[in-house]
């Protein structure tokens, strides 16, 4: 296990920071307005020699510390179990947890620096060779009771705070006591972490008021406790952090004694590694005994796969799936990002155009090596859509792409895996695009585990859009890094059952992965029927190395749907939907999952399907059927329809429709869905009846597992929100049924 430590204030020196500020330029640049003062000068260069002092100090070391974990794990891409902080430091540590952004986080600090600041006439003094009972005799005994104990830095380095003529006169009588090595008064500008910073501390709580906290996504080493933050104590934590001493021995022995762990210092200066050293080398690991435990055996970002949280930069093994025509919105991905989870933007039935200022938005937000992908719904009927949207991804770098509705492997797909493909030093083939292939057919599954097929291989080489060299390393991977195995979902679906589907599939990787020996495994997650902390329990037991969530995320407020929409969809159950025609897969017969309640859609789309199987034609319908869909269905006549489908499809489609009167039909019929699509997401009052709205009845759990709780209504759900609940409290439910398997 690996421990990240933040150091705190004493740690400062010019120069920290160096290139860190150039490297993180959006983040130096948040940091000055917020400030209103250039961070980088005053690291750097400190004219004003401002450095030092406590308002300008805490400040700095937040940014340092901050921009140096966030430079950490984009080199490595590995996260700490366990993250503390020694003072100042343990706002990184929460910063590293996900408790608060970047920006949150610096305006607590800057506020923190500033009251502590204005303390005068007292300070602090370190006394090294004396362990905390025996400071605490000495105090007792020369009735020096206005002096406290601040730090418990090592078994033999204790900081005490008080007055400083108090501080003044405590100095001869420690260092005329024969085991005393040292007494170094520091250079603070208060008694910190003492009685005597009640009016900061009292300040600072009703300042602090006004904040929120999110779920912590790795346990944090409580100063004050020196045991793990609970979640409700953030605030409180923090602000009896300035009255309360620093534990930091008993925080390192209690990190010790979880097991084997490696302490990491993150941030300006050594400081912490010379304690941690210390304290190894003289206190033995704090065991505590399972009563007293406040540890999670099993923790939230501990789920799934970590080799899939590693190649994706995530906290979680928790992802967002790509809902069509922007539903998952771009917001929703920036959200995810920022949160440590991977989010895949909605392209299908989108335009190059809203694709690209997708991509261009998400780009912009998400600028410290945080998760993002684009979804690519298969396009049968226009290939030439899908390989643009392609061509655009690669322009732009996108390097994770969710291939949804896929029934084989395509050319566009093929020319994405395999581009950028090369050789480590190793001899083993790096990949530069990832995809994650998301399917709930076997058959399917395979073509996604087997290298890309040698006949579009050798096409797209004869066409110069891959090279000779790509073509041939492409032999040694499949054409997935991962697989999404979706059982009955909103949207695209063919029912699967996931106790029955996850198994077969993972049974098939293995299978597939001792045929061909590739070097990396193949990852398996699960998706369908994710809204509750059962489900996904149940999903992680079936071997899932990861989850994809999407109908509960439609109902949120970053989800790009219509407040009409939202408010149908807050009040379904699981029995309120129904399985209608895909419309972009209308002849092939393909499903999508809707909801039913209140609505037509599902019935007025099925009956499009049935007549378009009964019939070659329109003239073949009975007028009273051809009567009851032009007036009810389209509102509108099939002339009508059919003009704004000559405006739609191209030439050649038109061309065909014109030749073959069943292709006519179908394109007509093809029309409603659009329609209907464009209704619910607008909200229109036309016909609130013929809202399309994909949707699965995991939202109906959803909703039934937060009644009663501020989440019951939308517009307090957020996507990031939605999904730390969801991780910690499945983390929860599997820690309470292992604990009562091994008790049984």
């Amino acid at each position: 296990m690996i421990t990240y430590v933040f150091p705190g204030q004493g740690s400062q020196s010019k120069g920290m920071g160096g290139t860190l500020f150039d490297e993180f330029k959006e983040l130096t640049a948040e940091a000055d307005v917020i400030l209103g003062y250039s961070i980088k000068e005053l690291c750097l260069e400190d004219v004003d020699l401002n450095l030092s002092q406590t308002q300008y100090t805490q400040p700095a070391l937040y940014v340092v510390n901050a921009l140096s974990y966030l430079k950490r794990i984009e080199e490595t891409g590995i996260k700490p179990d366990f993250v503390a902080g020694h003072s100042l430091g343990e706002y990184n540590a929460l910063f590293a947890a996900g408790a608060f952004d970047f920006a949150t986080g610096l305006k607590l600090v800057q506020k923190r620096g500033e009251l502590m600041s204005h303390a005068t006439g007292s300070g602090m003094a370190a006394v090294i060779g004396l362990n905390e009972e025996q400071i605490a005799d000495v105090l007792k005994q020369n009735n020096l009771q206005s002096i406290d104990i601040a730090n418990y830095n090592s078994p033999t380095q204790i900081v005490i705070s008080g007055l400083k003529t108090d501080i003044e006169h405590a100095q001869p009588i420690f260092e005329g006591i024969k085991d005393v090595k040292m007494f170094v008064t520091l250079k603070t500008s208060g008694a910190f972490h003492s009685r005597h910073m009640e009016g900061a501390k009292r300040e600072f709580e009703t300042f602090i008021n006004s904040f929120e906290f999110f779920q912590l996504a790795i346990p944090v080493i409580s100063n004050v406790h020196a045991r793990p933050y609970k979640q409700s104590d953030i605030k409180q934590n923090i602000v009896e952090q300035i009255t309360h001493p620093v534990k930091w021995t008993e925080s390192i022995r209690y990190l010790m004694g979880l097991g084997e762990m490696e302490f990491k210092e993150i941030g300006s200066g050594k400081v912490l590694t010379g304690l941690v050293q210390r304290i190894k080398r003289e206190a033995k690991p704090l065991v505590i005994k399972s009563a007293e435990k406040q540890v999670q055996n099993v923790l939230p970002s501990c789920l799934g796969s970590s080799e899939f949280k590693k190649d994706y930069n995530l906290t979680y093994a928790y992802v967002t799936g790509g809902m069509y025509r922007g539903v998952a919105s771009k917001e929703i991905v920036v959200k995810m990002g920022k949160a440590g989870m991977l989010g895949f933007f909605g392209t299908g039935g989108l335009n190059l155009s809203q694709i690209e200022d997708a991509i261009q938005y998400i780009q912009k937000e998400l600028l410290v090596g945080e998760a993002y992908g684009m979804n690519l719904l298969h396009n049968p009927n226009n290939p030439e859509m899908e390989e643009k949207t392609i061509d655009l991804y690669i322009n732009y770098g996108v390097k994770n792409v969710e291939a949804a509705a896929f029934i084989n492997v395509t050319p566009s797909l093929v020319k994405y895996r395999v581009k950028g493909l090369k050789k480590n030093e190793q001899g083993k083939v790096i990949t530069s695009n990832k995809i994650i292939a998301k399917l709930s057919r076997p058959e399917v599954a395979q073509a996604f585990l087997s290298p890309a097929p040698a006949q579009i291989l050798a096409k797209l080489v004869s066409e110069n859009k891959i090279t000779q060299e790509e073509a041939d390393l492409s032999t040694q991977i499949p054409m997935a890094d991962d697989i999404c195995v979706e059982a009955d979902s909103g949207g695209h679906t063919d029912g699967g059952v996931a106790y029955a589907l996850t198994p077969a599939v993972i049974k098939l990787r293995d299978d597939m992965m001792e045929k061909y020996q590739y070097n990396k495994k193949v990852r398996i997650g699960a998706a369908g029927g994710i809204g509750t902390p059962q489900a996904a329990a149940a999903a992680f037991i079936l071997g899932a190395d990861f989850i994809v969530t999407g109908s509960i995320n439609q109902c949120t407020v970053e989800a790009a749907t219509s407040d009409a929409v939202k408010d149908l969809l807050q009040e379904m159950d699981v029995q309120d939907t129904e399985y209608a025609p895909a419309g972009d897969m209308f002849e092939l017969g393909a499903k999508v999952q809707v909801l039913k309640k209140g609505l037509f859609f599902s019935a007025r789309a099925n009956k499009l399907f049935e007549l378009y199987r009964q019939y070659n034609s329109l003239n073949e319908i009975d007028e009273k059927t051809k009567k009851q869909i032009q007036e009810r269905y389209f509102k509108r006549s099939f002339e009508e329809v059919y003009n704004d489908v000559k405006a739609f499809y191209p030439a050649q489609e038109i061309e065909k429709a014109e030749r073959n009167p069943k292709h006519k039909m179908a394109l007509i019929f093809r029309w409603y869905f659009g329609y209907s699509s464009r209704l619910a997401l607008s909200g229109s009052t036309e016909s609130k009846v013929d809202f399309q709205i994909h949707c699965g009845p995991a939202l109906g759990s959803f909703n039934q597992w937060v009644r009663g709780t501020t989440l019951e209504n939308w517009q307090e759900r957020h996507v990031d929100e939605i999904a730390l609940k969801l991780m910690h409290e499945t983390a929860e439910l599997l820690d309470q049924r292992f604990n009562t398997f091994l008790s049984a």
